[in-house]
């Protein structure tokens, strides 16, 4: 699967993002279990709020963390979230 920069991408209903005390750290939460994240993966699914292309997610993690260049990374998160239904497209 792959990521379509000219669709909304939004986090799946089915799913539940929420910070964990216990691990300390984001997490998706599922009827099947629990995913851990690192940094990097909750902060882009935080954006992934129905509202943003992808070109509009690259941007506002660029500008939050003062860097450039980060396209391929989130894509390559992107069609892994698409791939596993946590994130979707319309």
């Amino acid at each position: 699967m792959t990521i379509n920069p000219d669709q909304l991408i939004k986090f799946s209903p089915m799913h539940r993002l929420q910070w964990e005390d216990a691990q300390q750290k984001d997490v998706i939460l599922y009827p099947e279990g629990m995913v851990e994240l690192n940094q990097s993966s909750a902060e882009i699914l935080k954006l992934c709020d129905g509202t943003r292309k992808l070109a509009q997610i690259v941007s506002d993690l660029e500008e939050k963390f003062s860097t450039s260049g980060l396209t391929n990374d989130i894509i390559a998160f992107l069609e892994v979230a698409l791939k596993n239904g946590w994130i979707q497209q319309h």
